[in-house]
């Protein structure tokens, strides 16, 4: 596999893979071990077929198209505005929460090797700097430094299995759920970990439109954190019981719970370090997009990276000091917005291309059928968040 292609597979993979798969235990704990995995392996199936029908739709567009020059090409000023309002709600909610998560690991941190005592301000301003830094200096050098953080991401999450693999517990395992009737909650929450179609500019443009290449990044990149998160499933499920997970009520009793089932510091230091390069390369794979999309919505910006970065870190860097908790509120309908960029809008995009263009190089196969099962997923996903929400 050539260098590119395997970059922009770990590109995606470290976009999908964030913070949020330290919390998918406890949801699948309440659906049970093997409808959470047959859950997780259909959701996968469905955002992969999309991110094919994305490829088909940038065939007909330029190399360096985003969602919101493609919504224009295919579905007018009305579908674009749709597609610019669900983008940036999604990305900008995201990008708040990650600075907000991640400049807070970053402070506690930076002052154990820093001889000058940074504030919590401070701290996050630097944190989003380096990361815009790092995104301005383009794809090829986001490449590089994610292969670095994925793989010793992989190696953490590795050494994590080690460890915790010899206290599986079957018995846990074949346990009915906590709860019943939990599916509706559990679905968007484990949907939103499969999301990483925003990024899917970017690597259409790094690749040059090589179709076939583009299409193994694709599959390899969404395909990965599959892998992961049945194992991490796995792993995790077995080494708690039902009533044990009863007891837990958020994220950090459960990191510290598992941290407990085994006597072993290095699992403490593992999962600190996971979380925060989880949290770190879903980060740069976020902004990637955004910045991507936002460069693509102005023919002025896309001369400057300075004013394109900017405009990409500087909302969500305001909300993060002043209003975290707004952004944290409006993460609980991301699922919305990732429903309409992921599902909703692929399917509208290449129904309209495939009547303009009779004849191309790639045609995702499964035709109209497969198109409606897309769009009703995408209606039970909207409705589950809708009716947990109330």
């Amino acid at each position: 596999m050539k260098t590119k292609v395997l970059g922009s597979s770990l590109i995606i993979a470290g976009t999908t893979i964030g913070a949020g798969m330290l919390a998918l235990p406890l949801v699948s704990a309440s659906l049970g071990f093997f409808t959470a995995s047959l859950l997780m392996i259909g959701i996968w199936a469905i955002m992969s077929y999309t991110s094919l029908l994305m490829l088909e739709v940038h065939q007909y567009g330029q190399r360096s198209a985003t969602l919101h020059s493609l919504a224009l090409q295919f579905l007018g000023k009305s579908g674009q505005r749709i597609a610019t309002f669900s983008m940036l709600f999604l990305f900008y909610a995201l990008c708040a929460a990650y600075i907000a998560g991640g400049s807070e690991q970053f402070h506690s941190k930076i002052n154990v090797i820093s001889p000058f005592e940074l504030s919590k301000t401070g701290s996050t301003i630097l944190f989003t700097v380096i990361v815009a830094v790092v995104i301005t200096l383009g794809t090829k050098t986001v490449d590089v430094i994610n292969r670095g953080l994925f793989t010793l991401k992989l190696i953490m999450l590795v050494s994590i299995l080690f460890f915790l693999t010899p206290n599986i517990t079957g018995e846990y395992l074949m346990s009915l759920p906590v709860h019943q009737g939990v599916f509706i909650t559990a679905l968007p929450v484990i949907f939103t970990s499969f999301g990483f179609h925003g990024s899917i500019p970017a690597i259409v443009n790094y690749l040059d439109l090589d179709i076939k290449k583009i299409k193994t990044s694709l599959l390899i990149g969404s395909s990965l954190p599959l892998v992961i998160y049945l194992f991490w499933q796995g792993i995790t499920l077995g080494q708690l019981s039902q009533s044990e997970f009863e007891q837990i009520n958020g994220l950090n009793q459960f990191i510290t719970t598992i941290q407990q089932s085994i006597d072993h510091q290095f699992i403490q230091l593992a999962l600190s370090l996971f979380a925060d390069l989880a949290l770190l390369t879903s980060f740069i794979g976020v902004s990637l997009g955004l910045f991507e999309f936002l460069r693509d919505s102005s023919k002025q910006w896309q001369k400057s990276s300075v004013i394109t970065a900017l405009l990409t870190y500087t909302p969500p860097l305001m909300f993060a000091l002043f209003y975290p908790q707004g952004f944290i509120t409006a993460l609980g309908y991301a699922a919305i917005a990732l429903v309409i960029l992921a599902l909703f809008l692929p399917v509208a995009l290449v129904i309209s291309a495939r009547k303009t263009h009779k004849e191309s190089e790639y045609t995702v196969i499964g035709g109209t059928p497969a198109l409606v099962i897309v769009l009703f997923f995408g209606l039970v996903i909207i409705g589950s968040q809708l009716f947990s929400s109330l």
